[in-house]
């Protein structure tokens, strides 16, 4: 049995509400949404396990002091997928 998470839906999950940002969800939901385009399937939506494989940083400088082999937002797309939007940046944890 699969629900159909609509981006309300996604914008009003208690369990992502305090790991992200308003403008931060709505442009992981948008790329989750592409990515099951691209892949042809629907993607199972678990919000604990996005809450757990995905960090939000208002700018490269935060992602740098926490990573320290990234240099460049070139290095950041090598390392890891990356979602940006005006105000942040997403990542999955690596």
């Amino acid at each position: 049995m699969k629900t159909r998470v609509t981006v309300y839906d996604f914008l009003d999950d208690d369990l992502l509400k305090d790991s992200f940002s308003y403008q931060g969800k709505v442009a992981l939901f948008d790329y989750l949404e592409q990515l099951e385009d691209d892949l042809g399937y629907e993607i199972e939506y678990d919000p604990i396990a996005i809450r757990c494989d995905f960090t939000e940083y208002t700018s490269l400088e935060e992602i740098k002091s926490t990573y320290d082999d990234i240099k460049t937002i070139d290095d950041l797309y090598y390392n890891t997928l990356v979602v940006e939007f005006e105000g942040g940046i997403i990542i999955q944890d690596f």
